[in-house]
């Protein structure tokens, strides 16, 4: 088992069939092109993008979380900005901060890099809770308040974050409320032979990422997501996504299962996964592809040793529940 879960996808030659399936395929064939290997990977950070979402890369240095974090930021246009996570990292260097101007007499917003369409945090990890916590709000409900003034943030609004895996050095673990903001958590692993073999050879990587050119417009973006809002949701489907969420929250080994919001947020996910396969209704199998992506690093006690005993006990979790027949 792949540690994000069974995902079935889509090839680089399979036409799309709708619309959005379009923007999806554009989306993840163009990040395809500079992280070589990982196209299912890929096809989870694109799904939690079009859900409306943020996404959480979490593995070891050097695998290619910043490469695909900026390839899909470039592959979107709009605005974008990046933020290094540091320890000495402030609140305001997120969101922005009031500047005294002497001649106008007036003190003068300077908007921070949480007002672009796509924010890349690098090792979101690194920065203090204080500074971590600047984003709560953004994530929530796309606006920040400083100096109580709350500001409009541009849609569409999408974290893109990097973590290393819990207890490096210098890292501060995010917390259950940060975890929660983001649709799903997705590990890259390394790459196959062949797949190293070509980064070897100079393929994909940083250089092809100098030439990548967005592939999609803001509207195109929009009316995608839109059109994930709009799948159908037969009432089984709703029961199974209930049914796995439930486990989670009687489960003895956590402290505390996945929230509503997570629940919501699993079935937006399915969604997208379902939309950017060509289909206007969610299958059983687009509620298995994300079970695990979605809920690993929300669950309380375990989430603190690391993801990777949430993605196991996940899995397990949704292989003794049985699925629907719609």
């Amino acid at each position: 088992m792949a540690e994000n879960g069974p995902v079935t996808v889509p090839s680089s030659d399979t036409p799309p069939v709708t619309p959005t399936a379009t923007v999806a395929k554009a989306l993840v064939d163009n990040v395809s092109a500079v992280v070589l290997g990982k196209r299912s990977e890929v096809v989870l950070v694109v799904a939690g993008l079009l859900a409306g979402g943020h996404v959480l890369l979490e593995d070891v240095p050097g695998v290619g979380k910043t490469l695909l974090a900026r390839s899909l930021a470039r592959s979107l246009g709009g605005t974008v900005a990046r933020v290094q996570g540091t320890a000495d990292l402030m609140p305001s260097d997120i969101t922005g901060v009031h500047v005294y101007d002497p001649g106008g007499r007036s003190w003068d917003f300077h908007p921070g890099p949480v007002f672009n369409n796509v924010v890349l945090l690098d090792e979101i990890n690194r920065a203090t809770p204080r500074s971590q916590s600047a984003l709560l709000e953004a994530m929530s409900e796309g606006q920040v308040t400083v100096d109580g003034t709350s500001r409009p943030l541009p849609h569409p609004f999408f974290v893109i974050a990097t973590q290393n895996p819990y207890g490096d050095v210098g890292t501060f673990p995010l917390s259950e409320g940060q975890c929660d903001r983001f649709a799903l958590i997705v590990s890259l692993g390394l790459p196959g032979r062949e797949a190293e073999r070509a980064v070897l050879r100079g393929d994909g990587g940083p250089a092809a990422l100098d030439s990548l050119e967005p592939v999609v417009s803001g509207p195109d973006l929009a009316a995608a997501m839109a059109d994930v809002d709009r799948t159908h949701v037969d009432p089984a489907i709703g029961d199974y996504v209930l049914d796995i969420v439930d486990a989670t929250r009687s489960h003895p080994d956590l402290d505390h299962g996945a929230s509503p919001r997570a629940a919501r947020t699993f079935l937006q996910v399915a969604k997208a996964f379902a939309v950017l396969h060509g289909r206007d209704f969610v299958a059983p199998d687009d509620v298995k592809a994300v079970a695990v992506p979605v809920l690993a690093h929300r669950l309380g006690v375990l989430s603190r040793r690391g993801t990777a005993a949430t993605r196991t006990l996940v899995q397990d979790l949704l292989d003794g529940i049985a699925a629907p027949a719609v």
